[in-house]
Order: structure tokens, then C-alpha cells, then sequence
């Protein structure tokens, strides 16, 4: 009882003093070099805007896991189908592409929906496994039969350099809201399939699950060119290139005391970071409403006691389903938001521990189940993840300085790189052991 009195008068306190230190780190990262800090506000701001993207992707992990218990080992998963949006909603369409396959293409998708939906409807009038188990046979010859000549038509197209099935060529921040709507579509499914397990087992759903989509994603060139990846996504923001050949902007850096270089790439980064923030606002005010209101009051007693909710006449699977894809939504944003930054789709890049693990570690540090604790977590911990890597080997150096050369001093400093792993559990540690509730506990 005196550590949960403790918590909660510690935490008005708490979060403003957090958020200021971490205010601060990211001011000596732009202004102080040395062998700690780069001195570079490019770099700091680049931290940044990745902390904001990671903060979304909290939101929605928070949304799930600290308003209704679910735990979703999938994160990539949806980060990956919100990435898919602006390759197939921003991109300029593949020349080519469309008249090679692409109504066989649609035609096959609509055939496999259309399939299972008649399973379904199957199941539901006759109760018999045999029938159903002809018509998803019968549905799947089909299905290949269309699908199978439409891919190798749209793949042998202009292999060198497209071999996918391109974009619309709209702005890319509709894309943004695709990717959403992507992660949702796909959380819905799963959600369908999955929400009636156990805690566990829908961990083990939810991450075999992720993984299939990301192999989809490295596997099917059509969709996104595979392993070729895909650059030159569009961008909602200036080029630093147009920047630096604008006399106007060249004068305006120079009274700045800047480089065309360096003020453009900053100029850059702010116009992002506005961006993210008229996002990451909006998202968690939506968040902090709903939080607040009967329905998450609800969920949070569904949380605590499914067993009392469910008495209470609550229908606990349709609400999970409910706030599962709430989550996913925003996660899927987060993903569309991340691929523009980067101007690049690389699904090779998705992977478990940086975008599962990293992002439950800043809920957990941060505190399940408040919105800015999930927000202040993902910033905090994308900063020292970053910073870990370079913090590391200097750590590593100095202690290692008295050995003498030979092949343990050569082992511990190639092994420094690592130290970001060693780091995110040596903080995830401290955080359970002094503040198990997280920085910024739920009230």
C-alpha cells in the first residue's frame, strides 16, 4: 500500500522532471561535441522525428496491451502493412504493369475473398466440414489459376527496374491513413481468428502472424519488388537539393549562421517533425478522450476482470476485437509514416527486436496504460538505443584500455556494437526494480 501511495504522489512530479531531462539530452545532442554527443542539430533532429514515429507505435501497443490486456507480439507485423501503403498509394503507376496483369490480379483477390466468405456462409447453413472443405478447394485451383499468370505477367515487366505493380500517384499523405486502414483490415482477421485464445497462445498467433507478412513482403516482387526494395518514395516535404539551389533560403541560412547543407537538411527535418506531431497529437487527444470516457472505462474493467465484465453483460471478445484494431490502426500509421521518412521499402529491414521488442520495452519503461507515459517511453528509450551505439564502444574502450593487445581485447571491442542490446535490458531492469508501474504510471 505505501509503494502504490508513493507512486502516485510522485507522479505529478514525475513525468514534467522526465520529459524535461530528455528535453535537455536532445539540446546538448545538438549543441555540445564531443565524445558523447554529436553537436549536430541534423542528428538531433533525426533522433527525434524517429522517437515521434516510435511514440505512435506505442500509442497503439498502449491501446491494446494497458487499456485491454492483450498482448500482441505482431507489431511488425503492422508496421510492415502500414510501410505497404505509400509503395502502392504514392508511387507513379509501372508502365506497363496494368495492362500486363493487373485486372487478372484483382480479379484473382476478389475470387479468394469471395471464397471465403462463401465458406463461411457455408459452415453457417449445413454445419458440415466436407462441404465447406470443397468449396475452399475448389475457390483455391481458382484463385491460382488467375493469380499465378497474372504475377509472372506484372514481374517480367521492365524487370531491371520496376517488375512490381506501382502506385496510384496520390499525395502521400493519404497514404498515411491507407496504411492505417491496411493494419486494421489485417487486425480484424486476425482478431477474428485469434482473440478467443489465452493470453499466451495469442502471443504466439500474433507473432507468426507478423512474421508470415513480412515474408509475403520479401517474397511476392509484384507487390513491392521483394528483396529489390523500392526508393524514391515520395515525400510530403521539400528536397534538401531545391533548398540548397534557392537563393533566397541560401541568404536565410547564412544570417543563421549555417551552411545551405546544414540548414537544409534541418529545414527538412523541422517540416517532418511538424508533421509528426499534428499526428502524434491528434492521435493521443483521440486516445486520452476515449481513455476518459465510459467506453474506456469499460475496457480497463474488462482489463482488470473479464470474468465481472462479462457478468455485467459486457461482450468481452467483440471489445477486444473493438480496441485490437483501434491499435493496429494506429501502429499501421506509424508504418506509413516511418517509410516516408526513410524514402525507402526494404522488408528486410522488419525486424522483431528493433520494431516488436524496442517498442514493448518503451510501453513497459514508459507505463502501460497512460498515453504520455507510452509517448515519453518510446522517445526516452529511441534516444538511448540510438546513442547506445556510439555510447557503447567508448565504454567498452576505456575499460578495456588497460588489457594488453591480444585476442580478448580484440573480441570485447569487436563486441561493442552489442552494447545497445546489454543497455535496453539493463534499463528495462532498473525501470521493474524502482519503478515497476513505469516512468509515468497509470493513475
Amino acid at each position: 500500500m505505501s509503494s502504490n501511495r508513493q507512486s502516485a504522489s510522485a507522479s505529478p512530479w514525475r513525468a514534467p522532471i522526465v520529459f524535461a531531462i530528455l528535453a535537455a539530452l536532445f539540446v546538448l545532442e545538438g549543441t555540445v561535441r564531443n565524445g558523447m554527443f554529436s553537436g549536430s542539430w541534423n542528428t538531433s533532429l533525426a533522433i527525434l522525428n524517429m522517437g515521434l514515429i516510435s511514440a505512435i507505435t506505442a500509442l497503439g501497443v498502449n491501446m491494446q496491451w494497458g487499456y485491454a490486456g492483450l498482448f500482441n507480439v505482431g507489431v511488425v507485423g503492422f508496421l510492415a502493412l502500414g510501410g505497404l501503403a505509400p509503395v502502392l498509394v504514392s508511387l507513379p503507376p509501372v508502365q506497363g504493369a496494368w495492362s500486363a496483369g493487373g485486372p487478372r490480379l484483382i480479379l484473382s483477390l476478389l475470387v479468394g475473398l469471395g471464397t471465403l466468405a462463401l465458406a463461411r456462409i457455408v459452415y453457417a447453413r449445413t454445419r458440415r466440414g466436407l462441404l465447406v472443405a470443397l468449396v475452399l478447394i475448389a475457390g483455391f485451383v481458382a484463385y491460382r489459376w488467375l493469380f499465378d499468370p497474372a504475377v509472372s505477367a506484372i514481374e517480367a515487366n521492365n524487370a531491371a527496374s520496376a517488375g512490381n505493380i506501382g502506385g496510384l500517384g496520390l499525395p502521400v499523405l493519404l497514404s498515411w491513413a491507407v496504411g492505417g486502414a491496411f493494419a486494421a483490415a489485417a487486425a480484424w482477421a486476425i482478431g477474428k481468428v485469434a482473440l478467443g485464445l489465452r493470453s499466451d497462445y495469442l502471443a504466439i498467433a500474433t507473432l507468426g502472424i507478423a512474421e508470415i507478412i513480412v515474408a509475403v513482403l520479401r517474397n511476392e516482387d509484384w507487390l513491392a519488388r521483394g528483396v529489390k526494395n523500392i526508393t524514391s518514395i515520395p515525400r510530403p516535404v521539400p528536397y534538401e537539393i531545391d533548398l540548397q539551389q534557392n537563393p533566397a533560403f541560401v541568404d536565410f541560412a547564412t544570417r543563421w549562421g549555417f551552411s545551405a547543407a546544414e540548414a537544409s537538411g534541418i529545414w527538412v527535418k523541422l517540416c517532418y517533425m511538424s508533421l509528426f506531431l499534428v499526428v502524434l497529437l491528434t492521435i493521443v487527444l483521440l486516445a486520452e478522450l476515449a481513455l476518459k470516457s465510459p467506453w474506456g472505462r469499460m475496457m480497463r474493467a474488462i482489463r482488470d476482470n473479464e470474468t465481472a465484465a462479462e457478468a455485467m453483460g459486457k461482450d468481452v471478445t467483440a471489445r477486444h476485437l473493438q480496441v485490437f484494431i483501434l491499435g493496429s490502426a494506429v501502429i499501421g500509421v506509424a508504418g506509413a509514416m516511418m517509410i516516408t521518412l526513410d524514402g525507402l521499402m526494404a522488408p528486410t529491414s522488419y525486424n522483431p527486436l528493433r520494431y516488436t521488442f524496442l517498442i514493448w520495452v518503451m510501453v513497459i519503461v514508459g507505463g502501460s496504460g497512460n498515453n504520455w507515459g507510452a509517448i515519453l517511453g518510446a522517445v526516452l528509450i529511441w534516444f538511448l538505443w540510438i546513442k547506445a551505439e556510439v555510447w557503447g564502444p567508448n565504454l567498452i574502450g576505456l575499460l578495456v584500455g588497460p588489457l594488453p593487445d591480444g585476442d580478448v581485447k580484440a573480441h570485447l571491442l569487436g563486441s561493442a556494437p552489442h552494447m545497445r542490446f546489454i543497455a535496453m535490458g539493463a534499463v528495462l531492469l532498473l525501470v521493474l526494480r524502482f519503478a515497476p508501474r513505469g516512468l509515468v504510471p497509470e493513475k
